[in-house]
């Protein structure tokens, strides 16, 4: 697996730091396994936020805080190299011994561990979905091969990573591993590839925008 679409460098930091909402850091961490560029973007990125943590601590006389700061910081750089091989180890997929229906960990506590236990709900001819309990803009798709979606463009952002199949759309072409970064500024309509059904988990942080006025009556249906 090489994957040719990649994390956009602000998500990478909010992931590094925190900051990033809950369902999106599940995408990001699913396509962290995969993707060694991205994993070395991470590791960057927490090298700055240790700097600028550095620069923005309180001054001596919350010396306490100062030393858990600073303590909490150096364990989490010192971690980093440790999760790196974990994650690469994860990734690995054909490998002896790798079992293709297991999910990534990342997904794990949202769906499950395999892909034979997905237990699918229908959305549209041919797409099927699965919403994550605890996060209801977090959700799983699997989509017939060949199968043209709704033109749509994003309320804000959305963050994609493609687990089996593939699809093209205006952006390019997207297989396993790749993640899709987007935001309201994008328009497309994936085509999912003939062959294999196309199988993704996606996080929202607002409603899709779509054109047609069918997909709009879909979307009163299944909240996306």
């Amino acid at each position: 697996m090489n994957p040719r679409h990649h994390l956009d460098p602000t998500t990478v930091l909010g992931f590094a730091t925190g900051t990033l909402a809950p369902e999106m850091s599940v995408v990001a961490a699913a396509h962290l396994e995969a993707c060694a560029y991205c994993r070395e973007q991470l590791r960057a990125a927490e090298r700055v936020g240790g700097l600028l943590l550095e620069q923005q601590l309180p001054p001596p006389c919350a010396e306490d805080r100062q030393a858990a700061l600073r303590q909490t910081m150096l364990a989490r750089l010192d971690a980093a190299p440790a999760e790196d091989g974990m994650r690469a180890q994860a990734a690995v997929r054909g490998a002896p011994g790798h079992d293709p229906d297991q999910l990534p960990a990342a997904l794990a506590p949202h769906f499950g561990t395999s892909y034979r236990s997905l237990k699918w709900r229908w959305m549209a001819p041919g797409v099927h979905c699965i919403r994550a309990a605890a996060h209801p803009s977090l959700i799983m798709l699997k989509i017939a091969p060949g199968k043209c979606l709704p033109m749509h463009s994003h309320g804000s952002s959305e963050l994609t990573q493609i687990l089996r199949g593939a699809y093209d759309d205006s952006l390019g072409h997207f297989a396993p591993g790749d993640v899709a970064d987007l935001d309201s500024q994008v328009e497309h309509q994936p085509v999912t590839t003939p062959g294999v059904a196309c199988i993704c988990v996606s996080a929202l942080d607002a409603p899709l925008v779509f054109s047609g006025w069918f997909a709009r009556k879909l979307q009163q249906v299944f909240k996306l």
